[in-house]
């Protein structure tokens, strides 16, 4: 048993949602596309699920945020696939693939034949188990990755209103998930090692920003600390968690955020890789000329940086997933794929953006008592990173613009003193680009903590992804 297909993308996160409305523009024909995906729904918006999925009132519902309304672009329902002639095959897992004979097995023992193959399967999120701890299977322990694990945590706020809930993880899941607790009534403590919230991307001056915000809405931080065990109650539910300080918490429920694995289990010993992911070219072409890996799990040439890196975000997963699809479709018309690193977030009233790198010198700027407030990173004399909390559309633009450009920075008084005014100014000069590096091999990963922020055009938001 089995079926042909010119093109498959195997996985069904956000990447796929963009690349099938890639080849769609790219007049693929009716029958030549599949996706396959373990999960039971169409592509849709991963970001949804920290943040308007979860909301007390109004929240988020599918169809509503299917890919790719995320950028501003077609709601891609189910229906959509159909009249494109994309077929669905939801509800799917691949238990082994093998690229030299170009060929994929589902566990309904169905082989799927492909002539170029696209992997987006995406990451996963680290389990407590693998770091020693039991405990996942529990009805009140959460995690947020997929649709079932945001449908599950929402039924658990519903049950604990009024309650106590322990966060474990200080990255970007843990701050959004503590966020979206604390607006549907439920009391918040957030459990992490590090002596400050999102360590790898804020400096501890900006974290004590967001840490007095949250302090401010009832979020207790326990720092320096981690998970111990659990204490279950005769049911089997989680009733509270020792600390490796000795401390115990009562809890009614958690939702753990300690990281993310990508999922390329299926391909090692059969592609290159490198750090930690699939190692493509500038086009997204792995080792094998017929498999190309997008998104978490591909590691990817930042030709602005001069190494290459694995770029755990959505805006990352959009962006790839399109230069794919038309290095795949028009192979003599694609230029090399030249990426900006890109983060942010939302939650209560903060809205925060970052551009380019957070290596080097850190200068502070702006109002950190109000709110509009920055940082800048300099390296061997260049702007190479931006940070900005508050700010408007033409500071963002201005950013991301100068930020490319790597301008010599000569005196970090003068950052310091025009905060945001610096590259908006800059960014109304003529562009001069800066000189261009032979590639070196990057040593690390440059990822959001769990994966899970939000991705869209600086132009415009909406609520249910961002």
């Amino acid at each position: 048993m089995g079926r042909d297909f010119a093109y498959v993308i195997l996985g069904g996160g956000v990447a796929a949602g963009y690349a099938a409305l890639e080849f769609a523009k790219k007049g693929v024909s009716h029958g030549q596309l599949c996706i396959i995906s373990d999960e039971p729904v169409a592509p849709y918006e991963r970001p949804a699920l920290s943040k308007g999925f979860l909301l007390p009132e109004a929240p988020a519902r599918l169809p509503g945020f299917h890919t790719c309304v995320g950028a501003n672009e077609e709601r891609l329902t189910p229906n959509w696939y159909t009249e494109h002639g994309i077929e669905l095959i939801l509800g799917t897992r691949v238990i082994s693939a093998n690229t030299k004979l170009k060929t994929l097995l589902t566990a309904t023992g169905e082989t799927i034949t492909y002539k170029f193959l696209i992997i987006a399967t995406g990451a996963r999120a680290v389990k407590l188990e693998e770091i020693g701890i039991n405990g996942s299977n529990a009805e009140n322990v959460c995690y947020l990755r997929d649709l079932a694990d945001a449908t599950k945590l929402v039924n658990m706020m519903r049950m604990c209103t009024g309650g106590n809930a322990i966060v474990i993880g200080g990255g970007y899941i843990g701050m959004e998930c503590a966020a979206s607790l604390v607006m549907n009534k439920i009391n918040v403590s957030m459990v992490f090692p590090g002596s400050y919230c999102m360590g790898r991307l804020f400096t501890p001056k900006i974290a004590s920003y967001y840490e007095e915000f949250y302090k401010s809405k009832g979020v207790s931080f326990i720092k320096g600390t981690s998970l111990s065990s659990f204490v279950f109650n005769s049911e089997g539910k989680v009733m509270g968690a020792n600390l490796k300080d000795g401390r115990y918490l009562h809890a009614d429920m958690v939702v753990v955020g300690i990281g993310a694995r990508p999922n390329t289990n299926l391909f090692e010993g059969q592609l290159a890789f490198e750090n930690g992911g699939i190692k493509v070219n500038n086009r997204f072409q792995s080792s094998n000329t017929s498999v190309y890996a997008v998104g978490d799990i591909a590691s990817f040439p930042i030709k602005l940086f001069n190494d290459t890196r694995r770029v755990e975000h959505v805006d990352a997963a959009r962006k790839t997933a399109k230069h794919a699809v038309h290095a795949i479709m028009e192979p003599k018309t694609i230029s090399d794929f030249d990426y900006l690193p890109f983060f942010y977030s939302r939650a209560f009233s903060l809205s925060w953006q970052f551009y380019g790198d957070n290596v080097g010198e850190v200068v502070h700027f702006g109002d950190f008592s109000g709110t509009k407030f920055g940082a800048y990173w300099v390296n061997n004399g260049r702007l190479v990173g931006c940070f900005l909390e508050g700010g408007g559309n033409e500071d963002y633009v201005a950013i991301a613009k100068v930020v490319r450009l790597k301008p010599v920075v000569l005196d970090l008084g003068e950052l310091e003193r025009k905060g945001v005014d610096f590259v908006v100014a800059m960014s109304q000069k003529p562009a001069v680009s800066p000189p261009s590096l032979p590639l070196k091999k990057s040593v690390y990963l440059w990822y959001a903590a769990s994966g899970f922020v939000v991705g869209a055009s600086v132009a415009a938001f909406a609520y249910w992804h961002v």
